[in-house]
């Protein structure tokens, strides 16, 4: 009796027996129109992801009819911009569901190896400096060097430390701690950190917080929202400004941390599988983490070729995650570099 290829062990799909590569899928094969369409990402973007990962994607084996580099990464693309695997992707692709899986997982890792080329904090002088004037040109707050905020990603629930998993909505998810600069780059992404971990524990626990307190404090400042607690490298809004030039600088405050609500929109619309309205991520913690590391790098990679953040459809009518306030302590260096920020800039 005839058996169906969708149901075929996943091994055999993903490695086969001899020394051929399964050739159901043909970048060729398609036009650039449907690879936009179905996937959101030109040729031209594919094509290099191809040549970048084919190294860790192709492996030595005994076995034939391996899954091609390039099918593999159509896999995973298709399953990080639909959030599923029940899709027509497979079927287009001709592989099945554990098999795409299996992909995902592979270009997932691959990608993740590579996070510090593309996931990192200038640290020339101009670089540095760069970063500030391009900052300074979004509404005039000087020294900034990133904004700052997390974004949950909803998981299912994991079989170990359940509560912890457990955010303040009651669902399971990741706190993610990210930050960008002015044209929405990620310069930093920290996807591990359980549901239940609030913003400012999670940025203080953070590699973020070690780099802030050490090398890049005299460097300038990030900016982040009032979940965050003002410190001398962390500028937050004044909660209840009461003078004009306390106002001025809350809106400019807002106008140049919007950029990081709107790369969050951005990832939450161009990847869907970390649209916890559209799908949860069915693994655990760990490799769930991996995943949204790996929509990082590939938004930041996105951005090189061109494939502008802004022009996302439906960016700007995204609803915004609700922050939690909290009644800001009075540190007294931190508040002291604040005032003086405001009296000099924004009197």
């Amino acid at each position: 009796m005839a058996i169906s290829v969708a149901v075929l062990d996943c091994d055999l799909l993903l490695y086969g027996r001899g020394h051929r590569t399964l050739d159901r899928f043909r970048l060729d094969d398609v036009t650039d129109e449907y690879l936009m369409t179905n996937y959101g990402f030109s040729r031209q973007f594919i094509d290099y992801l191809v040549e970048l990962l084919s190294g860790s994607l192709t492996r030595p084996t005994q076995r034939s009819r391996a899954i091609s580099p390039e099918t593999q990464i159509m896999a995973a693309l298709g399953f990080y911009t639909s959030g599923s695997f029940q899709t027509r992707m497979g079927d287009t692709i001709g592989i099945s569901q554990a098999s795409m899986s299996r992909c995902v997982t592979n270009v997932t890792d691959a990608l993740v190896e590579r996070a510090p080329q593309f996931i990192h904090f200038p640290r020339e002088e101009g670089s540095i400096q760069r970063l500030k004037d391009e900052f300074y040109n979004v509404a005039g707050v000087p020294g900034v060097l990133g904004v700052v905020d997390c974004t949950h990603v909803t998981i299912k629930a994991p079989n170990a430390e359940d509560l912890s998993y457990v955010n303040r909505k009651g669902l399971h998810s990741l706190n993610c701690l990210l930050a960008c600069d002015a044209q929405g780059l990620l310069l930093w992404a920290e996807t591990h950190q359980p549901g239940s971990i609030q913003d400012n524990v999670a940025l203080h626990q953070s590699g973020l917080c070690s780099l802030f307190e050490t090398d890049m404090q005299k460097q300038g400042w990030l900016l982040a929202g009032n979940s965050f607690l003002l410190c001398p490298w962390l500028m937050t809004p004044m909660q209840i400004p009461d003078s004009p030039s306390e106002y001025r600088y809350n809106m400019a405050h807002s106008a140049t941390h919007s950029i990081m609500e709107r790369t969050l929109r951005a990832l939450r619309l161009r990847f869907r599988c970390l649209d916890g309205s559209k799908a949860t991520l069915q693994y655990s913690p760990e490799k769930s983490a991996q995943i949204v590391l790996a929509c990082c790098i590939l938004h930041n990679i996105a951005l090189q070729h061109g494939l502008d953040i802004w022009s996302v459809p439906g960016t700007a009518g995204f609803e915004p995650e609700e922050n939690s306030g909290h009644v800001e302590p009075v540190e007294s260096e931190a508040f002291r570099m604040r005032q003086e920020l405001i009296h000099t800039h924004f009197s």
